[in-house]
């Protein structure tokens, strides 16, 4: 990783360095996504043939639970300010409208526009109702469950050797 790091143009390394935090929690929502549609595909396609929304939901809690690990370890790593229960009750509760909010627009084209195709299930329900979410995750993360910055120390900051062997952060 920092081999390709230590390839990039300055100013994009500068702008990788600046929203390490985002782009982070961006890889964690596409692990989280693939997770999500895997658990899903796998529920309608055998099980909840007849209960895509059902299926839909417990896929959206099996991403949600590997996400709390994911963030807390890895996308805010630093952040916290909160004690541990609390950090995760508010993640949970957090998580919660994100389900919500990602179910909204499956929900509004499987019963209220009545479109039943796989196309229509993947982007009202993978597309759209998880890109709500991230947006809203993000935000709602910062703000409520990981609130105050470098309230944990960072294990170590990304150091990248250059041709002359001179470190740069």
């Amino acid at each position: 990783m920092r081999r390709i790091f230590s390839r990039l143009p300055e100013p994009v390394r500068f702008l990788v360095n600046k929203h390490r935090e985002l782009i982070r929690f961006a890889l964690v929502g596409g692990t989280t996504f693939l997770i999500d549609n895997g658990v899903w595909y796998a529920l309608k396609l055998t099980v909840l043939q007849d209960k895509v929304v059902t299926a839909k939901a417990i896929a959206v809690l099996v991403a949600v639970i590997s996400s709390y690990v994911l963030s807390r370890e890895w996308s805010f790593h630093t952040r916290g300010g909160r004690e541990r229960h609390h950090e995760a009750a508010w993640f949970f509760v957090v998580s919660g409208v994100g389900i919500g909010v990602t179910l909204v627009p499956l929900t509004v084209s499987r019963h209220f526009l009545d479109l039943h195709s796989e196309l229509a299930d993947f982007v009202s329900g993978s597309v759209i109702g998880m890109l709500l979410a991230t947006a809203f995750k993000y935000w709602a993360m910062r703000k409520f469950v990981f609130p105050e910055a470098d309230a944990r120390p960072d294990v170590r900051p990304l150091r990248v050797v250059t041709d002359d062997r001179r470190d740069v952060a």
